[in-house]
């Protein structure tokens, strides 16, 4: 078999596995980078994708327990081969090690008594982390996982050491050493190295290695630099992590800084909410500045551009400059004395009557084909009262006036920006060239755009005045809070924003993708439930069943024992789903799941054709394996705790709203549906925020707690990256 890979991403399990279980296997690699490794068999045939080899693999090994299990071992080995890449991921790697370390606290292997491809995969996905995972080896703060890693090494490190050499240590000073020999420890540099970029680990190992301009280790300083006018939202989130990244990248720092320079749409409370947001997405900053504690140096500066005939006082109608500049028209106020354009720019600071008509504009080129370059406003009167300072001015900057000059002033080394700004970037180093500073380098990357959603403050604004939503914080809303509300793991969010990187290019991406990642993060750990919808649930009575009432102690993850234990109450009477029963004949056999098989004897229903009642018995010697509903019920008690589940759909009904599109035309009507539910007793014990799985319902969010038997328990549903909001 000739096994062909991208030399930049071998398939380290296919080629460990091999190696171990002596699969003789012929490696090329020669595939273009970003190919899926190929692996061509006899008679023309070829597997595509590391998982389908790695199984072959393991299917054509003489060993017959590497992949030869019964049905319940095989479906473990396939859960683990898709876990497996999770430890490429820098934000979920140390979680996942916590995860492995657990299931191995009582076992030797992964899956069954003996070692497996499942163990191969994650013990080579391991050791082509390199640094972090060598880091925690000698740490020995996953024990369980650290005597598995070095056992497999240790019984076949004949056939792995070549691998290593090969594969892994050539990338890098990356050690693995038998558990018996003294481990080395790493240089000074590699000690550094493991510490750069570690943030940006992304999903297969890759990062995104992007050079800012004329940048030096220990001195770039950037700044993320919300306007307080809303909530951070996904976008926002973008532009707060890219600066992060870059700042941990070249060792340097990021300050938040609010420009808050319009107040009739900026409040407190929008600020307090944005450094809640900004401590969420686990963003390290430096320092808190305002533009607006820059005011009187802001006022200098314009008096100076006047004085040195850079800046002229206009009072031509907004409505006819903006023509004006379309056209290429000087206007009329641009030849104006350095008198009187300091005389109407007294006006202005007054907020004078004729002030109020008046604007402060730069003198850059009206005849640029760049219409951003042509003579562009630098100040506006307004008289509403500053959130911060109240009514001491009059007049305040405009975005392209203030932004140049306070990045200066703070020593601001790169000004990460959206291209949307792309045109406006010539118009900043000229501004900045007038007023006599340094130039600050300028860093581009894509806005982020998703399906189904507004990402301009001023629509979503409307949303909430409109009451078409409960808040910023709605979980309809693209707010880190309202996805965060809606079941959303930072983890997650980070990781889906590095994955794209610093890429310049537009991009709508799909929602899908991020619930996606976030399943993997709380599959492994959230605990599961049972919950029964209310309307129509039917009642299943055992004749055979316990005359009293028992109760037995499960765990609430029978992969993970940290989430918990909870009990479970067995009764003759159970309750189960209406569209269950409705899949039921008469006579067939069933699983109750966590208990076992029941045959159904009889299938009561009313004059109108539904289904009433069940009844059947017990035949818990039944073969689970050979059922094909397997059903999740609730003894039928007083104990039952009252839920509303609650589904949410898309704002809008267009995938991407067009330039000269009305949003309130595409708006959806009906975006959340309740539904009544019945909860096993375990579930009082939720907090707010608790993520847990309904069985065979999905995953859920609580958003209120139980408080008393007569207010249920809400949870809100979370997407899974499969059976996404219809958006129809």
């Amino acid at each position: 078999m000739d096994l062909n890979f991208p030399p930049d991403s071998p398939p380290l399990a296919a080629i460990a596995t091999a190696k171990i279980f002596a699969v003789p296997l012929t490696v090329n690699s020669s595939l273009a980078s970003g190919s899926p490794p190929v692996l061509v068999l006899g008679g023309g045939k070829s597997l595509d994708g590391e998982i389908q080899i790695l199984k072959h693999i393991g299917a054509v090994s003489s060993h017959t327990d590497s992949y030869k299990r019964d049905a319940d071992e095989l479906k473990q080995i396939d859960y683990w081969l898709d876990y497996a890449p999770i430890f490429g991921s820098g934000s979920e790697f140390e979680g996942a090690c916590s995860f492995v370390d657990q299931c191995l606290l009582q076992n030797t292997f992964l899956v069954g008594s003996s070692l497996s491809i499942a163990d191969v995969a994650v013990w080579a996905r391991l050791a082509g982390v390199g640094h972090r995972w060598e880091s925690l080896r000698r740490s020995k703060k996953y024990l369980n996982l650290v005597r598995w890693f070095n056992s497999i090494y240790d019984e076949y490190s004949a056939a792995l050491s070549e691998f290593m050499s090969t594969y892994i240590l050539r990338k890098g000073p990356t050690r693995i050493s038998n558990s018996n020999s003294k481990e080395a420890q790493p240089s000074r540099s590699q000690s550094a190295e493991e510490n750069v970029g570690t943030s940006a680990d992304v999903a297969g190992n890759q990062t995104f290695e992007v050079d800012l301009p004329d940048a030096e280790v220990g001195k770039v300083k950037l700044r993320f630099a919300p306007e307080p006018s809303g909530f951070l939202h996904i976008g926002h989130s973008k532009a707060a992590l890219l600066n992060q990244y870059f700042a941990e990248r070249y060792k340097g720092q990021v300050i938040v800084r609010f420009d808050d320079t319009n107040p009739d749409k900026e409040s407190s409370e929008f600020v307090e909410n944005l450094l809640k947001d900004i401590e969420t997405l686990g963003i390290k900053y430096s320092a808190v500045t305002y533009t607006s504690d820059y005011f009187p140096q802001l006022m200098e500066m314009a008096e100076k551009l006047i004085v040195e005939g850079k800046a002229y006082v206009d009072d031509t109608p907004r409505e006819k400059m903006q023509q004006e500049r379309m056209e290429g028209i000087e206007s009329a106020a641009r030849s104006n004395s350095v008198d009187k354009n300091l005389k109407l720019w007294k006006e202005m600071v007054s907020g004078s009557e004729t002030g109020l008509k008046c604007c402060l504009r730069g003198k850059l080129d009206m005849q640029d084909p760049n219409k951003s370059m042509r003579d562009p406003v630098y100040y506006r009167c307004n008289l509403t009262p500053h959130h911060r300072i109240g009514s001491k001015y009059k007049l305040y900057p405009t975005y392209d006036f203030c932004c140049p000059f306070v990045d200066a002033v703070e020593g601001i080394t790169h000004a990460l920006r959206s291209s949307e700004y792309h045109d406006r970037n010539d118009q900043y180093y000229r501004i900045q060239k007038d007023m006599g500073f340094r130039k600050v380098h300028i860093y581009e990357f894509s806005r982020l755009n998703m399906v189904y959603t507004l990402l301009s403050k001023r629509k979503l604004l409307w949303f909430v005045q409109n009451g078409k939503v409960d808040g910023w914080d709605d979980p309809r809303f693209p707010t880190v809070q309202g996805i965060v509300r809606r079941g959303l793991k930072i983890e997650a969010l980070v990781q889906f924003i590095l994955e794209q990187g610093a890429s310049k290019n537009l991009n709508l991406m799909e929602w899908d993708k991020l619930w996606a990642i976030n399943k993997k993060i709380i599959d492994p750990i959230c605990p599961r439930h049972t919950a029964v919808i209310e309307e129509r649930r039917v009642l299943l009575t055992l004749t055979d069943g316990p005359e009293e009432p028992f109760i037995r102690i499960l765990p609430k993850h029978k992969k993970y024992a940290g989430a918990g234990e909870k009990a479970v109450t067995y009764s003759k009477k159970l309750c189960i789903d209406y569209a269950d029963a409705e899949a039921i004949s008469l006579n067939e056999e069933v699983t109750l799941k966590d208990w076992g098989n029941a045959i159904v004897k009889e299938i009561k229903k009313d004059e109108n054709g539904i289904i009433a009642e069940l009844s059947g018995v017990l035949n818990l010697d039944g073969n689970v394996k050979k059922t094909k509903l397997k059903l999740t019920w609730l003894a039928d008690s007083n104990e039952l705790i009252r839920l509303t589940l609650v589904d949410f759909d898309y704002l809008i009904t267009k995938k991407k709203l067009e330039e000269d599109e009305d949003f309130v035309d595409v708006v959806r009507p009906c975006t959340k549906t309740e539904t009544p539910a019945l909860g096993e007793s375990d579930m009082r014990n939720l907090k707010r925020g608790d993520i847990l799985q309904l069985e065979r319902k999905g995953y859920y969010r609580c958003d209120a707690p139980f408080i008393r038997p007569s207010k249920p328990i809400v949870l809100f549903s979370i997407p899974d990256g499969k059976q996404q909001t219809s958006a129809k």
